[in-house]
């Protein structure tokens, strides 16, 4: 036993952390599926910090499992349930807890990526990326990829949740069939570049033995594609009274509420007050989100509220909040178009800045109070919890930093793209905006630098990629904005830039456009054919306005 508890505490010395290291073990909120947990990625009596590494005192080790799932693979249970939690005190100070899961790659296997997230770039990196050469795991909280411009128009039934929902293992298919690549419904709360492990916890509850259920992942390349959260700005009240519209179950909730409150203020005894209340919907940002989910709510209450919910057509009431001036990023003719024609769809268009929320009313810095029944929050996003967590380089605004290759300096073998990075202030360039498009043309231009150039230079192994020529490096080049403004108009500008010359157009023809382009950009046929059915059917027979659930 002496022998044995030597022999750990020098491999415990041997493999402790270094300054580059960035291993978070720090207590935080991740934001999954609209709510907001609590982790912990190591339990500690004691940790003194010291740079990047930390000292852990008397950590008590976590669960072990088994990894053995097959299909598309979901986080492993475990396989002795007697030895789920092994508790064990240590006289040395460098203890460290130990996770069961995917270990290092061995000698004449495959090499192994990691994704991190199912967001634009990690699904567009993952449905390129060559697995005969490459293992493939993929980690995310959700198993689909939504695709966002429609998200929308599901809100108010116009299209349904499947239609914008694509599962990874579709666009991927090796994660349901290839033997040594995985799909794990988790989330990432922690990454040791040195050892090159990412640590996961279980995404949801699901009864398993042992809760919360962690496990690592060892990786030869890594690649972040977290996304981004909402920025709340820190208002009081708005996490917890707000909608937020990024996921399925955004929009699931929104079309829950409207309908709700809808049905709610017809009943007997509703004040006159109360029914206005109810039925007010209030947008706040007005980006390309918030105007579309607003032309959407305007078609929804013109024509389908207007013929069945005839008692409160009068009430339903429309309000998107800016600070400054909408869709900012579109040409002033557009701005000035889309402002005109909201307010004709009955859209009231208010200027102010939200001071903080409440259940039934925000109130704005200059004192309004807004009385509402239905609040969608839509004012951009920034760095999410975990990206914050990570001791790795920031560009400005707080996401990973990344250089011309879209590589993480100072850390070996990790790549960033989408929401989550930007890159770094000395390589000259602007941090790119937050766009689908930005994040998809990422994971392209990834595909092509791992399956030319790392996969066929032998570089896919860990700690082999320093000579390593990986061509040219990643430049962007925008190729326009489109948006809805509803009643069959849209906005498209196809200018490259803010202050750059291009083509604007609005109205039916750029409506055309504007549906053509995404249902092409769908990205399975089966899914193509439901856009394409949903909208025909909505054409003729109406919104689907049933509440379930």
């Amino acid at each position: 036993m002496a022998l044995a508890r030597i022999a750990r505490s020098g491999l415990r010395r041997s493999v402790g952390g270094n300054s580059n290291g960035s291993f978070s073990h720090e207590k935080g909120i991740f934001s999954e599926e609209g709510s907001t947990h609590k982790f912990s990625l190591l339990r500690h009596e004691n940790a003194v910090a010291h740079g990047n590494q930390s000292y852990l005192h008397s950590i008590k080790t976590l669960n072990y499992m088994s990894i053995l799932s097959r299909g598309i693979r979901t986080t492993p249970h475990q396989q002795f349930p007697n030895a789920a939690r092994v508790l064990e005190e240590s006289e040395s100070e460098y203890e460290e807890p130990r996770y069961a899961g995917l270990e290092a790659t061995k000698p004449g296997e495959k090499p192994r990526v990691v994704v991190i997230g199912t967001g634009w770039g990690a699904c567009r990196f993952l449905k390129g990326l060559d697995t005969k050469i490459y293992d493939v795991v993929c980690i995310s909280p959700r198993n689909h990829m939504v695709f966002t411009p429609l998200l929308a128009s599901t809100c108010v039934g116009t299209l349904e949740f499947r239609s914008v929902a694509e599962p990874v293992s579709r666009i991927q298919s090796s994660l349901a069939t290839d033997p040594n690549s995985y799909f794990y419904l988790a989330s990432c709360i922690g990454i040791d570049t040195n050892k090159h492990e990412v640590y996961c916890e279980t995404a949801s509850n699901g009864g398993l033995p042992q809760e919360p259920h962690q496990f690592k992942v060892a990786y030869d390349k890594l690649v972040i594609a977290a996304g981004a959260e909402p920025l709340t700005f820190g208002i009081k009240g708005v996490s917890e009274n707000a909608f937020f519209l990024r996921e399925v179950n955004h929009a699931q909730e929104i079309r829950k509420k409207l309908l709700l409150n809808l049905m709610l203020s017809q009943n007997p005894g509703i004040s006159e007050g109360e029914k206005k209340r109810l039925v007010h919907c209030v947008v706040i940002g007005g980006g390309p989100t918030g105007v579309e989910f607003s032309g959407e709510l305007s078609d929804f209450i013109m024509r389908d509220v207007q013929e069945q919910y005839t008692q409160v057509k009068d009430y339903i009431k429309v309000t998107l909040i800016e600070a400054n001036e909408i869709l900012s990023s579109f040409d002033i003719g557009l701005r000035q178009y889309a402002t005109k024609h909201l307010n004709k769809c009955g859209v009231s268009l208010m200027r102010g800045v939200v001071k903080e929320v409440h259940p039934k009313k925000i109130v704005l810095n200059d004192g309004t109070v807004v009385p509402y029944g239905l609040l969608v929050w839509s004012t951009g996003v920034g760095p999410s919890q975990f990206v914050k967590s990570l001791h790795l380089p920031k560009s400005p605004g707080g996401r990973i930093g990344v250089d011309e290759w879209l590589r993480v300096p100072s850390v070996e073998d990790v790549f960033a793209v989408g929401d989550c990075a930007g890159f770094l202030e000395q390589t000259g360039r602007p941090v790119l905006p937050a766009l689908a498009q930005v994040a998809e043309r990422q994971g392209k231009y990834l595909v092509g630098l791992f399956n030319k150039k790392i996969g066929k230079q032998s570089g896919g192994k860990a700690l082999n990629m320093k000579d390593i020529s990986l061509g040219d490096p990643f430049v962007y080049k925008h190729l326009g904005s489109m948006a809805s403004v509803g009643r069959y108009k849209a906005l498209v500008d196809l200018r490259q830039s803010k202050d750059a010359k291009g083509i604007s157009l609005a109205g039916f023809l750029s409506w055309l456009i504007w549906r053509s382009a995404y249902l092409t950009r769908v990205l399975s046929w089966r899914n193509r054919f439901y856009v394409a059915v949903n909208w025909a059917t909505t054409l003729v027979f109406g919104r689907d306005n049933s509440r379930i659930g």
